[in-house]
């Protein structure tokens, strides 16, 4: 077991990116209980609806952790060599601006644009993520998420090791559901009755 001066390496990034994955991933879940009316009217200044927006995340969970995969095997085997980390925890901080809406410019590549996948699926593969970041959050345990960095372009983050990797994903869904909360907000009383056809 990889241990720092203070006890297991890196506990408390884990108990926090762990914290705030079941947080944010249940908050995108009960969008769904709004029923589907409300999640397919689009804002009146244009733009995707809730539906979509739950969309894109999971796409955009996707590839990130396509990369997260990978490079947690990379990870493993750098600790089964005897390879540790330096530090006792990850910065995460220096990744929260992620979830913050508007705090800067932000391009969208066009596979993460949304299809229209019904929202049962969305909703079910949002659960799968959820398990699945659980999972590699625990193969990353005992600081074996900072044995490796990746270069991540986005805001010029830069190198960044595996937690704030795992960290900037939730960050990015919390980035949207404050999106889908201005979505609701801005909906009016009287929208919101109205019953979408399907």
């Amino acid at each position: 077991m990889i241990q720092g001066s203070s006890g297991m390496w890196h506990a408390q990034t884990i108990n926090r990116i762990r914290t705030t994955l079941c947080d944010v991933f249940a908050q995108l879940d009960a969008w769904f209980e709004q029923g589907p009316a409300m999640r397919q009217i689009r804002p009146v200044s244009g733009g995707w609806s809730i539906d979509e927006v739950l969309e894109h995340v999971t796409l955009t969970n996707h590839f990130l952790m396509l990369t997260l995969r990978k490079w947690a095997e990379i990870a493993e085997h750098r600790a089964s060599r005897g390879d540790q980390p330096l530090g006792d925890e990850s910065d995460l901080d220096r990744i929260e601006i992620i979830g913050e809406r508007g705090s800067f410019g932000w391009e969208r590549p066009e596979h993460m644009e949304p299809t229209g996948t019904p929202a049962n699926e969305v909703r079910t593969t949002l659960q799968s993520q959820l398990d699945e970041c659980l999972i590699l959050l625990q193969r990353l345990e005992n600081g074996r998420g900072a044995l490796c960095q990746i270069t991540m372009t986005v805001n010029d983050l830069g190198k960044i090791d595996l937690y704030q990797w795992l960290y900037f994903l939730v960050q990015h869904a919390r980035r949207h559901l404050q999106q889908i909360a201005a979505i609701y907000d801005k909906t009016s009383v009287d929208a919101k009755q109205i019953v979408v056809p399907s």
